[in-house]
Parts: structure tokens; C-alpha cells; sequence
């Protein structure tokens, strides 16, 4: 991850003369989110195979001394519980995922209408673990499989509260993503600075970021579906900064899409409030939808909860993940794969990077052509063509720098486009560099021959 000058001392505020070294850092801490909220969504298998877990645990409890009919009644209630909330579970990760990819395009509307184009590509972490630019105190993010230390460090990541630090005896930086905003907020408000409001945005209305899309959806123990986020007006969208009071109204989307706007955040001794399974707040004033950190706070509770009921079985199973999450490493790099895996995977970042590349392009276009890059491009690379390669390549397995096997996984590294041909002709040459060694991602290859040719812009 890039490293930071601004509030490097004690006491920085936002002025007009940095304000868009500060922005630019909140770009950059939406962007750090994204590769570990994918990374854990990946990882989670949302439809495991309800009839193995069943019968093991049916098994397992009859040799606990349960009598057949007991052990299939409890077995075929817990199978159900995990059926549900590996489902759940990737469904609410991956809705805030795409509201960080969101509140990444505010931000940078932001930037683009007070200080200068938005820098996107390159800006993901590029040393693991990382942590989040400028927060204090500074805490380790990993790239990992679901379990309840990775939904504690998202806690953290969405904290409305400042974290539990004793050791803690100067002045501080920033303590939430939300107080860092506020920051931004009081400058714009405080100042009289010139919005340009002829330079192109994302504009709201055109559905970049829809609120709700196939992976977003799971369904409950009567197989009725549910959406994790709310489709009515409130629910958030694109806005375009024009004056004081749109970048205040996209600030507020921000903060509140993640920390709630009443939240409760970790408890003083850091732990997770468990007295009821969702006591977080809401991010909209009708309560359809919850925040990043009441979400998140629904997933460790529900976890924490199952695990407890499993252990109290004693049949030794003491962490649920093993039932639907891939054992995958912690911070993979691609050079760790082995040669016919590190071709897809490269693919796969280079796709991934090309997303950033395809927004960058949007703030020097607009109307239809912008229209086309989003809608053709980023939505068929996010949607379609990195989901399925994340998709694939997690069928291979391979052997890790400790000597362990492990399920493949996305590694969401930034990919080193040169500058001698477009990035689009580099995809295509690396599609066919993966194609060689994986010919089952074949079927991509007109996708990626679809997708628009976006340039590398120097900021």
C-alpha cells in the first residue's frame, strides 16, 4: 500500500491545500477494502451439500449415544441452520463489497468535482497483511477464508467507535472511517472552494451500482429469497458533487452505508455486542437495510452461536467453516502458484485491475460513451468475467510455500499493465497465455474480446 504523508503528525487537519492528497486517502481506504471482502466471499461455498452434512453429523451423533430418530432430527435442524447461513453470509458480504465499490465512485466524484481526477489503478494494497491508510491505532487486514477472526477485523475495518487501545497516550490521526469523512466534510463546509462542475462524473439514476443483483440474494429455511439491500430511494446511489450540499449528501451515504448512523460499535474491551442477534442500526430511515457494521455484526454473532451449539454436541466440530469454506491460504501471491496456475491466476488480477482502469477512463468521458464503458465493460469484468474466473481457478489446488495443500484462490493483486500496447490487448494476451495451461476458461474468450479498450491515464 502506498504510504501516506498526510496526518503523519499529530494534530493535520483537512485544508484546502491538501484536500486532495485527503480524499485521495479516502479513495484509497474504500480500495483496501475491497480485495479482503472478496477474498472472504470467495472463499465461502454458499450451497454446500446439505445430505453429507446431515449424515456426518447424524453419524456423529448417534455415536454420542443419540438413538437414530434423535440424531437425524438434530442433524437435518443444523444441516439446515449452516445451509442457510453460508448463503446469508455470502450474500451480506458481497452487497457491502459492492457498496464499497461505490463508495469507492463517490469518493472519486468528490476528488474529481474539488481537487483533480481521481487516482485508482495501482492503489490496492500491495504488501499483506496491510492495514487501512492512516488509521490509528493500525491493525493487520489479510486477505482470508470466513471465520470469526476475519468477521472481527471487518468490525474493526466498520467500527462507528474508536478501537480499544490503552496504550494509546498521544493525539491521533483518525479513529473511524467516519471521522476521517467528517474531517473532508468540515473543510468543503468551512471554505469557499470552487466546485468544477464541467469536468465529468458517475452520475446517479443509471444503476452503476445496483443495489441488489444474483449474489446479493439468499433464502431462508422456507427457501423464500431475501435481498440484503434495500432497492427504495434511500438505499443509496451515485451523486453528483456540485455544491456543498451534494458532497455533504455523498459523504453521508458513505459513513452511513458502513457505521450506521446510530450503531453501537465494539464493545470497551474490544469484544463483539452478542445480546441480540442484530443490535446494530440501520442505513436507511425506513430500516429495510443494515450497515456494513450491523451486518457484520449479524454474521460473527450467528457464527458465534452455531459454533456454541456444536461444541455444546460435543461430536468435535468445533469451527462450522469446515462444512462450507475452501481451505484456502492466508495472502496468496501468484508467484506461490505453481506454472499451470500462475498464468489464470494473472489473468484473473489483470482483469481485476482492468475494473479500476475502465473507472479511471470514466472521469475523462461522459454521457453514452461513459454509459457503455460501465455497462459493457466494468459490469461484464465484475459480474460475469471475474466471477467465473474466481469461479475456476478454485477447483485447482496446490501446495503452499509451508509445504500444506491448499484450494486456489483469487489473489486480487494489481496487475503491472505496460505501457508499450493497451490494456486490453494485454488481456487478451494473457487470456491466452491461461487458456493454454487451463483450456476449461476457453468459453471467457469472447467476453474478453467484448469488453471496451479503455486507455492508461497519467494523473
Amino acid at each position: 500500500m502506498s504510504k501516506h504523508k498526510f496526518f503523519s503528525k499529530s494534530g493535520d487537519k483537512v485544508t484546502p491545500e491538501n484536500l486532495g492528497e485527503a480524499i485521495q486517502q479516502a479513495i484509497e481506504i474504500e480500495i483496501a477494502t475491497i480485495p479482503i471482502y472478496l477474498y472472504t466471499y470467495y472463499s465461502i461455498n454458499r450451497s454446500p451439500d446439505q445430505d453429507a452434512i446431515s449424515g456426518s453429523l447424524a453419524q456423529k451423533l448417534v455415536a454420542k449415544g443419540k438413538t437414530a430418530k434423535e440424531a437425524s432430527e438434530i442433524a437435518l435442524d443444523l444441516s439446515a441452520e449452516i445451509m442457510v447461513f453460508s448463503n446469508k453470509t455470502g450474500a451480506l458480504i458481497m452487497s457491502v463489497a459492492i457498496e464499497e465499490m461505490l463508495h469507492m465512485a463517490l469518493s472519486s466524484n468528490l476528488k474529481q468535482a474539488l481537487a483533480g481526477r481521481p487516482e485508482l489503478v495501482g492503489k490496492s494494497p500491495s504488501v499483506w497483511p496491510a492495514c487501512l491508510p492512516g488509521h490509528i491505532p493500525a491493525f493487520d487486514i489479510d486477505r482470508a477464508k470466513l471465520s470469526q477472526d476475519q468477521l472481527m477485523t471487518f468490525l474493526k475495518i466498520e467500527s462507528p467507535d474508536p478501537l480499544p487501545d490503552p496504550k494509546m497516550l498521544k493525539a491521533i490521526e483518525y479513529r473511524t472511517i467516519g471521522e476521517f469523512y467528517d474531517m473532508i466534510k468540515t473543510c468543503i463546509d468551512q471554505n469557499d472552494l470552487p466546485f468544477r462542475t464541467f469536468l465529468p462524473q458517475l452520475i446517479e439514476g443509471n444503476g452503476y451500482y445496483n443495489a441488489n443483483n444474483i449474489d446479493t440474494v439468499y433464502y431462508d429455511k422456507e427457501h423464500k429469497p431475501h435481498f440484503t439491500n434495500d432497492d427504495g430511494p434511500d438505499s443509496g446511489d451515485l451523486v453528483y458533487i456540485r455544491d456543498k450540499a451534494s458532497a455533504n449528501k455523498a459523504i453521508d451515504f458513505i459513513v452511513e452505508q458502513g457505521e450506521g448512523s446510530k450503531a453501537p460499535g465494539l464493545n470497551p474491551d474490544g469484544s463483539v455486542n452478542c445480546g441480540a442477534i442484530v443490535p446494530g442500526d440501520f442505513d436507511d430511515p425506513d430500516k429495510k437495510e443494515l450497515s456494513h457494521f450491523a451486518k457484520f455484526q449479524e454474521i460473527y454473532c450467528t457464527y458465534k452461536r452455531l459454533n456454541e451449539r456444536f461444541v455444546a454436541l460435543d461430536i468435535g466440530v468445533n469451527d462450522i467453516n469446515q462444512y462450507f469454506v475452501a481451505n484456502v491460504a492466508k495472502n496468496p501471491l501468484t508467484k506461490d502458484y505453481p506454472a499451470n496456475i500462475a498464468p489464470v491466476s494473472d489473468l484473473l488480477n489483470a482483469v481485476y485491475t482492468y475494473i479500476f482502469v475502465m473507472v479511471e477512463d470514466c472521469y475523462v468521458k461522459s454521457g453514452n460513451t461513459q454509459w457503455e464503458t460501465f455497462m459493457f465493460g466494468i459490469h461484464k469484468s465484475m459480474i460475469f468475467i471475474l466471477n467465473s474466473i474466481c469461479g475456476d481457478i478454485m477447483n485447482l489446488s496446490y501446495t503452499g510455500p509451508d509445504g500444506k495443500e491448499y484450494v486456489v484462490a483469487p489473489t486480487f493483486e494489481d496487475y503491472p499493465f505496460g505501457l508499450l500496447s493497451s490494456p486490453k490487448s494485454q488481456l487478451i494476451d494473457l487470456f491466452n497465455a491461461a487458456v493454454a495451461v487451463y483450456p476449461a476458461i476457453s468459453y471467457l474468450g469472447q467476453r474478453i474480446q467484448d469488453l471496451p479498450d479503455a486507455p492508461l491515464h497519467n494523473n
